[in-house]
């Protein structure tokens, strides 16, 4: 055993109290009233990066502080820059939570909180790899960058000016950007996720009469927005799944054969999916697998949808306007900007008389898939496999962090996703929590994911 797998052995006990600790800080940012707490908690981040040696600034923002730090420079190595958030979500509904979201409990090898998975034990898991090779080894073998915000859980707008900032992209300049907020493929098989889905985010509302009406008196002669709405909401997919906005898949990147082969030897089960999310069968997009839809190829929802009366019993009118949330899911190379100015069009010509539109565009973000030739990719399987004793596999997800996507135009340095949560860690729901063997795994595969990355030549 190396001196540094001595030193996390020997410091289990003070990493995870070190994690109930920043737990316990409520540090809900969507929420005013939790201000201090969520000025609390970066001021406990920062504390920890003095307390390790690491140059390390609360930067003020008009919102929640970021929190930055950097390890020296070490001459002939590439730069890691970590990404992570100390901020979480409101923990509603309390009364399904078994114990207080913010009192940690640990249960059947599990730690319950709030943030336990989202994000806070995740980040801590680089921390606590750097504070080892700092506290067991004595130099880090490469120079290691943090930037965690506390603003992620609200939409990361102070972090993405911050980004923009010419100042911000050459302190932040950094070879490969690690970020851990997502999750393995299963329990005990770990995973690379290469690539993001992009997300353009849509309201539309239908409006029609000046007040709703009796739907005796005019029906069939004034145009119901409720029902105007529904056509051109089912108008957007076709029954194959194919989406009907012109020109939407011009840009859409196929899959390789390599990703499509790499997908089908997964141990993936579609009625064990089935039964998890508790539906009687699958749909989507024709020719393409369960995992193929869902990580990379392009999808349509409806998000929300209401209009008229929804009260208690019947009541028989004729709403005056109909509205709808609904977004799409992209893929590389597609873009958000020009999504919307075909929809508009689509949508407008759809809009039948007697009836007016309105499409907000909510917001966007473009997709990111990283080349698995990467370097960077190879040497963070090989510290996952020595982390976790297992190799990884490579899989993309549907979800969408645009954050990432900020950090790789500013500072071209492609992403690393490595994820140590699981898909029932309840993130953004009631009993949150990770599993502390994973936690663990996770601050091993970190510490070598630092001499693994050590080894790349950053100037090829």
């Amino acid at each position: 055993m190396s001196h540094l797998e001595e030193y996390l052995e020997a410091n289990r006990d003070r990493f995870e109290e070190d994690l109930c600790e920043l737990l316990r800080i409520p540090s809900i940012s969507t929420d005013a009233e939790y201000a201090p707490e969520v000025r609390r908690a970066g001021e406990w981040m920062h504390s920890q990066f003095l307390a390790l040696g690491l140059d390390s600034e609360i930067i003020e923002t008009a919102g929640h502080p970021i929190i930055y730090a950097e390890s020296p420079p070490i001459e002939g190595a590439p730069t890691a820059l970590v990404y992570g958030h100390y901020d979480v979500q409101p923990p509603d509904p309390l009364d399904e939570w078994k114990s207080p979201p913010f009192e940690p409990q640990r249960r059947d090898g599990n730690l319950y909180a709030r943030g336990a998975t989202d994000d806070k034990g995740q980040m801590l898991t680089h921390v606590k790899s750097v504070q080892a090779w700092v506290e067991g080894e004595e130099q880090l073998p490469l120079q290691v960058k943090f930037v965690i915000e506390g603003e992620e859980e609200c939409g990361s707008e102070n972090l993405h000016a911050f980004l923009k900032d010419p100042k911000s992209q050459e302190r932040l300049a950094a070879d490969v950007v690690v970020v851990s907020d997502t999750s393995q493929f299963g329990p005990g098989q770990p995973a690379i996720t290469y690539g993001l889905k992009g997300i353009a985010y849509y309201e539309l509302h239908v409006i029609g009469p000046q007040q709703d009406l009796h739907s005796g008196s005019f029906g069939g002669a004034v145009t119901n927005p409720a029902n105007a709405l529904a056509r051109m909401l089912g108008a957007l997919v076709d029954d194959f799944g194919r989406i009907q906005v012109p020109g939407f898949y011009d840009d859409v990147i196929p899959l390789t054969d390599r990703e499509r082969n790499m997908f089908a030897t997964l141990a993936f089960s579609e009625e064990a999916f089935c039964e998890q999310i508790g539906v009687s069968a699958l749909s989507g997009e024709a020719g393409f697998s369960t995992l193929e839809r869902r990580w990379a190829r392009p999808t349509c929802d409806v998000n929300g949808i209401w209009g008229g009366y929804q009260g208690a019993g019947s009541k028989t009118v004729l709403p005056s306007r109909a509205s709808a949330k609904f977004s799409f899911r992209l893929v590389p190379d597609q873009d958000p900007q020009k999504l919307t100015a075909a929809l508009r069009e689509m949508l407008e010509e759809l809009c039948p008389p007697g009836v007016t539109m309105e499409l907000v565009d909510m917001h966007g973000a473009p997709g990111v898939v990283v080349s698995l030739e990467s370097p960077y990719m190879e040497a963070a399987a090989k510290a996952i496999e020595h982390g976790f004793g297992r190799s990884p596999v490579f899989i993309r997800t549907g979800g969408s962090i645009p954050i990432v996507t900020d950090f790789k135009e500013a500072l071209n340095a492609d992403p690393l996703l490595l994820g140590w949560g699981l898909d029932d860690d309840n993130t953004h729901s009631p009993n949150e929590k990770f599993c502390l063997a994973d936690f663990h795994r996770g601050i091993k595969a970190s510490a070598y994911l630092w001499r693994e990355l050590s080894r790349v030549d950053s100037s090829e």
